[in-house]
């Protein structure tokens, strides 16, 4: 029994110092690696912040724009919602009691056509998809499909948030609520098939109201303010801004809300028109590339 021990502590004894450094050299590499991911994970982080901050920091950018003309329009229409088509205008107007949905000559701004909504219903957003006026009001809920020459109710439709503005992209119905969201309406079922938040640099735009589609992004008046914001709606994020503080003259505010409100797109032209609420005018406007 001894000779086993002590051949046994003899065979631990010899290769010690082999076993130091192995020892040492193993922690070093540990060591090492673990500075090595430690750079790395911090290149990383640095990395993703900088992406961050480059998809979050873009700054919108204010466009340039020139009034071309400007045309009668009634200066009691509570004006809503605005759209082009065959060489006129259509109007949704709010107000409970004073909605309507409206034909306008141009550039007269005479009423060819109009319907009233009923007393308790406060008229909002108006779209065009096919040869149908889609119109929305305010917090009941409820919104109307026409036919585009007759003006004749052919539907009736329910949403389950406030209604606003209102337009379409080709594919889609979008509308928006007050909020900072933009809702996508599939314009057969009614269904929301898509939420789309906005932002503008970095921050949520609230009280997005009149809605239209230019050329692939959506345009929205910001409610209460002079500003009209671009859209990307692949992202939300806003991109672009129109500020027409002054657009209209202080001699032609009459009081009450005057209030820009109103986007109106002929696509066959490029021509662009504004108004607002009980404005005597509509702007034709020619953005400066």
């Amino acid at each position: 029994m001894p000779r086993k021990v002590d051949r046994a502590r003899s065979k631990k004894a010899r290769p010690r110092n082999n076993v130091l450094k192995l020892a040492i050299a193993g922690f070093v590499l540990i060591a090492a690696i673990i500075v090595g991911l430690a750079l790395f994970g911090s290149s990383r982080s640095s990395l993703k912040h900088e992406t961050n901050e480059v998809v979050t920091d873009v700054r919108a950018r204010r466009i340039a724009y020139e009034v071309v003309n400007s045309y009668p329009h009634d200066p009691t229409s509570f004006t809503q919602g605005l759209l082009w088509r065959d060489g006129g205008l259509y109007e949704s107007t709010g107000q409970y009691g004073q909605s309507k949905l409206r034909r306008l000559e141009f550039p007269s701004g005479r009423v060819l056509k109009e319907v009233n909504l009923s007393q308790e219903l406060f008229g909002e957003g108006l779209a065009l998809v096919d040869s149908r006026l889609i119109q929305l009001t305010w917090q009941s809920q409820r919104g109307f499909v026409y036919d585009l020459d007759t003006f004749k109710v052919e539907r009736e439709f329910s949403y389950s948030t406030e209604g606003w503005g209102l337009t379409y992209d080709g594919k889609n119905l979008i509308l928006s609520d007050g909020s900072s969201d933009l809702f996508y309406f599939d314009p057969q079922t009614f269904k929301t098939v898509r939420k789309l938040a906005v932002r503008m640099n970095g921050q949520p735009v609230t009280e997005l109201n009149e809605l239209e589609f230019i050329e692939g992004e959506i345009w929205s008046n910001v409610w209460q303010q002079d500003l009209i914001v671009q859209i990307d709606p692949s992202s939300g994020m806003v991109r672009s801004f129109l500020d027409l503080k002054g657009i209209l003259a202080p001699t032609d505010k009459t009081g009450g809300e005057n209030v820009l409100n109103g986007i109106a797109y002929d696509q066959e032209r490029k021509r662009i028109f504004v108004t607002g609420k009980l404005w005597p005018r509509i702007f034709e406007i020619k953005i400066k590339r």
